[in-house]
């Protein structure tokens, strides 16, 4: 069938060099963790998107976080909806179907299922408590959760040196990470034909509500990035890399000095695409305010304080029909 899109959901098709690619390889071992910092600073500095290389994350981990994802979203809907997120309250731990999460409301709805887990607790409150995991699928769980493990490892060390980047300590935002909320999410963005307009893509535009996103993407491509000149660009995926993008905290905590860049998902490829995005944020508790590097006489703080807890509950209500009903109750 062929696929008519709508103009405003076309990008530019960029080489790759339109996102930078940074090597992050003295970053993880520590032996020069300044100068990949200052490429980090850079980059958020003048799009809030870059590739990684080097990471230290293996080849065969990914793999098979990618194999596992592909059979959890080929079971029967049945089995995947006796894990549906609204069973997890607060904790938001679970299955979404299709249309079960709209990060744009006003505009699109989100043609994507995903599954969200996090590290593994009983007791319940916002953001924290016990994974749903399917048993239908012997070794996806422990498999899943070390893959959970090496994304905080390496978030920790990429929030470091944005720390450093802004001339603060490496443990600057670590010290309000003791216990922090985190998500590991995987995708699955079916292929779209036919009259493609923004009331219903892959995922709507928006910015992401907490600190840092780390991506890895499979080869199908459809990730879509908003420059600072407003012009929509492609971030095709490079094998073996993650893509790396900064959140609304850092633009707090910045004030605006980094700026939470949209993206967006369209996927026209003809295939299924499967993404595995992991965000970490601060305590929930932590309070989120511009840092005293990025506050002068000439350029006071444009935030109030507010806590992350606060601040990403609110967004995940506005995206969660059930949290509007519990809201509301």
């Amino acid at each position: 069938m062929s696929i008519e899109l709508h103009s405003y959901l076309n990008a530019e098709e960029t080489e790759v060099s339109s996102i930078p690619v940074v090597d992050v390889s003295t970053l993880i071992d520590g032996s020069d963790p300044d100068s990949v910092a200052n490429k980090i600073g850079d980059v958020c500095e003048n799009l809030g998107f870059l590739y990684i290389v080097n990471h230290g994350v293996s080849k065969e981990l990914m793999d098979k976080v990618k194999s596992y994802t592909e059979q959890f979203f080929d079971l029967p809907l049945e089995e995947k909806q006796k894990l549906n997120i609204e069973n997890s309250g607060e904790t938001l731990r679970g299955y979404i179907p299709m249309f079960g999460e709209n990060v744009d409301p006003d505009y699109t709805q989100d043609f994507k299922e995903c599954f969200d887990y996090a590290h593994h607790e009983e007791s319940v409150s916002p953001f924290f408590g016990p994974n749903l995991m399917p048993e239908s699928i012997p070794g996806f769980k422990e498999t899943m959760e070390e893959y959970h493990a090496q994304m905080l490892k390496l978030a920790n060390k990429l929030i470091g040196a944005i720390a450093l980047s802004l001339g603060l300590p490496f443990d600057y935002f670590y010290k309000l990470q003791q216990k922090p909320i985190s998500i590991q999410r995987i995708l699955h963005y079916p292929p779209q034909t036919g009259q493609i307009t923004r009331d219903k893509i892959g995922i709507g535009e928006h910015t992401d509500y907490g600190f840092l996103t780390i991506l890895s993407q499979d080869a199908v491509g459809g990730l879509q990035v908003k420059n600072r000149a407003g012009k929509w660009i492609s971030a095709p995926p490079i094998e073996g890399s993650f893509i790396v993008n900064i959140g609304d905290l850092v633009q707090t905590y910045t004030n605006d000095k980094y700026i939470s860049t949209y993206h967006r998902v369209i996927n026209t490829s003809g295939k299924e695409r499967y993404s595995y995005p992991f965000f970490l944020d601060m305590d929930f508790n932590a309070v989120v305010e511009p840092v005293p590097t990025c506050v002068t006489d000439a350029n006071p703080a444009k935030y109030k304080a507010y806590t992350c807890g606060e601040h990403k509950f609110r967004r995940f209500v506005d995206s969660y029909a059930h949290l509007q009903v519990e809201k509301s109750a």
